[in-house]
């Protein structure tokens, strides 16, 4: 599991074992340098009626892709964050969220994100990432 690295990261919002206030994420190396993670929405958690909230979406990814830079032992920053919704998802979802590298150069790491349901891909991301 990736989260075992996370050291300074302790207090992370998304995945933090010391954040009472954590969504609890965890992740996993699922070859080929994807890293994935699951999530299990909730009502607490909606924007509109019944549907996820964009910030939390958008955390998922960001997350998502950050463990992936961190599973390399690469501590980066969100530089740039760009989020395509998709289509709405239900509070209550059950999520897979993957990222990968696309490109590296130097301190910079350019990074894309999915989040799936039920295999149908309900937002995307990518990202610019530097490193600390």
């Amino acid at each position: 599991m990736i989260s075992e690295i996370l050291g300074d990261h302790e207090g992370c919002v998304a995945c933090g074992n010391k954040n009472p206030f954590a969504l609890g994420l965890e992740f996993h190396d699922a070859g080929n340098g994807v890293i994935k993670c699951s999530f299990a929405g909730n009502k607490h958690l909606q924007g509109y009626e019944g549907m996820l909230h964009g910030g939390v979406i958008s955390t998922l990814l960001d997350s998502t892709m950050a463990h992936c830079l961190l599973a390399q032992d690469i501590k980066a920053m969100t530089a740039n964050l760009q989020v395509r919704f998709l289509h709405a998802i239900p509070c209550n979802s059950k999520m897979t969220i993957k990222a990968w590298v696309t490109c590296a150069v130097s301190t910079l790491y350019e990074l894309k994100s999915e989040l799936e349901v039920d295999g149908k891909t309900m937002a995307k991301a990518k990202a610019k990432f530097m490193q600390r």
